[in-house]
């Protein structure tokens, strides 16, 4: 078969059959009376090998080698390939999601992009110290994309860099609680945690929705940082999270102090009362609970918990007594 009858069967233009000639990848078995080329059965076959391997990726260098290898074994090849594509597309992404954040920022010159993109590598660099400095002067001139921000958020270990990233997003537009949001999801502890962390700091009643949906979270740790974040913000939502933390001894202090600022207002002080107290009898005598609730009572205005703590100063537990008497005390002016 002469190379025009090849080219309109294969679909390889003739320019490119002469191309495979001269690398050598298909020489024509044969050749006219007239010299011009003549391919066979058995050449055709390995032009289409050729096309079937180059729809891979592989270059014309590689396809060659695989076809005359003796030992070419197609799985080894399939899994260069995918593990090849895989780093393409891994690299690709990246590129896009710089590009991306870059365009959200809406730059209006070379000048912010360059800054933009210097930002960008320093959230992203080995140094601690750099990438404090870049959350920092991220609200300094320089419209970073609130995504970089999140995304640095949630995979931040070190806890000053964490504590500069949070403060940015605080004051970023959004904040980006619907990202942070999603972190609430992930399956990872750490990064859930930073989630609640960082929407605890934005000052938004968005971020006060997500906070209340994340009291009922799976994640414990999840909840005590919505309750702690909700009970500044005077959400009674919060108060049997706050409770129950004291109980347990989990930031038991922070809770108490929670539980105190809400009972500022009158209309929660004696619910908040009747709750410690509840659990005051459920606790056993001389433990460490009791002391604890003591501790927490004494921080809640309102007659409910001056009468619980006139009971108290007259309790079995001489610390839990002494602790009721004492603030019973400080109450009357003595």
């Amino acid at each position: 078969m002469l190379i025009g009858d090849v080219a309109r069967r294969s679909g390889v233009s003739a320019r490119m059959l002469r191309h495979y000639d001269s690398l050598g990848l298909v020489r024509p078995t044969g050749r006219t009376r007239g010299g011009y080329r003549e391919y066979s059965d058995e050449d055709i076959r390995r032009i289409f090998h050729i096309e079937s391997l180059r729809s891979l990726g592989l270059s014309l260098r590689e396809v060659g080698a695989a076809l005359d290898d003796p030992g070419f074994t197609p799985s080894e090849l399939v899994e260069d390939l995918i593990r090849q594509t895989r780093e393409r597309i891994a690299g690709e992404t990246e590129l896009l999601t710089r590009l991306s954040r870059i365009g959200a920022a809406e730059p209006t010159g070379w000048e912010d992009v360059l800054r933009i993109v210097a930002l960008l590598q320093a959230l992203g660099s080995e140094s601690a110290g750099k990438r404090q400095r870049a959350a920092l002067s991220s609200v300094d001139g320089v419209p970073v994309p609130v995504e970089a921000l999140v995304e640095a958020a949630l995979s931040e270990s070190d806890p000053n860099v964490a504590g500069a990233l949070r403060w940015a997003l605080a004051q970023s537009g959004d904040g980006g609680w619907a990202l942070l949001a999603e972190g609430l999801g992930s399956p990872l502890a750490e990064v859930r945690t930073r989630a609640v962390r960082s929407i605890a700091e934005i000052p938004n009643g968005q971020a006060t929705a997500v906070l209340r949906g994340a009291l009922t979270h799976s994640d414990v740790v999840v909840r005590r940082y919505a309750a702690l974040a909700l009970g500044a913000r005077g959400v009674a939502d919060a108060i049997p999270t706050l409770v129950d933390m004291v109980v347990e001894g989990t930031n038991d202090v922070d809770a108490g102090d929670a539980l105190g600022a809400l009972a500022s207002d009158p209309a929660l002080a004696d619910r908040i009362a009747a709750a410690l107290v509840a659990c005051l009898g459920h606790a056993p005598v001389e433990s460490p609970a009791r002391r604890r609730l003591t501790q927490a009572l004494a921080e809640v205005p309102g007659p409910a918990a001056a009468r619980a703590l006139a009971d108290l100063a007259h309790d079995e537990d001489r610390v839990v007594a002494r602790t009721a008497a004492y603030v019973l005390g400080m109450r009357d002016g003595r």
